[in-house]
């Protein structure tokens, strides 16, 4: 993970800070990679894989059809 330090500049306020801090996170892409971390994906079940095989494997068998019988382009 990347820190991110930002120092107080001599008469510098606290909101000026602040931005600067929060300019610098942005930078560094910190959030969208703590975000994209926040919920964690399944890998998808050997059934619901071969479920999706068959049905992808029916539906170009049906489209090979159509296309035969000039139903599609």
């Amino acid at each position: 993970m990347i820190n991110v330090e930002v120092t107080r500049n001599p008469n510098e306020n606290p909101g000026g800070l602040l931005r600067r801090f929060s300019r610098k996170v942005q930078e560094a892409g910190i959030i969208p990679k703590v975000k994209g971390g926040r919920y964690a994906k399944r890998k998808t079940s050997k059934l619901s894989m071969k479920a999706g095989a068959l049905k992808k494997l029916t539906r170009r068998s049906e489209v090979e059809k159509l296309k035969k019988l000039g139903k599609m382009a």
